[in-house]
């Protein structure tokens, strides 16, 4: 955890920013690399009855630590999705409860 879901961004994008993006927040959130999961995910956007461009969007679900680390998360996932040349990305995040996570069972 953090858990990055992202749709609208080819998965050969992805791997380029995945280094990098993994690296600042390593710095910023003060966890371990291990802890962070990116996923691509495959979707179809539908406008008007026709098939539509999917626009950039990174979900990020984690359990929550504060505004001002969450506005450095957003600003450093935006940083290196512009770098690839796109324009423009919405960063939304999912706060876990702890009570309501389970690892093998158990809850945090």
């Amino acid at each position: 955890m953090p858990h990055l879901k992202v749709r609208g961004i080819a998965p050969e994008e992805l791997c380029r920013l995945n280094n990098p993006l993994i690296d600042e927040l390593v710095e910023i959130i003060k966890c371990p690399r291990e802890y962070f999961e990116m996923e691509y995910i495959h979707t179809t956007a539908i406008r008007d009855g026709k098939i539509a461009e999917v626009y950039p969007f990174f979900e990020v679900a984690w359990f929550d630590r504060g505004q001002e680390i969450q506005d450095q998360v957003a600003k450093a996932i935006t940083k290196h999705v512009n770098a690839l040349g796109i324009e423009a990305v919405d960063v939304a995040f999912i706060q876990y409860q702890r009570n309501s996570y389970y690892e093998n069972g158990e809850h945090f």
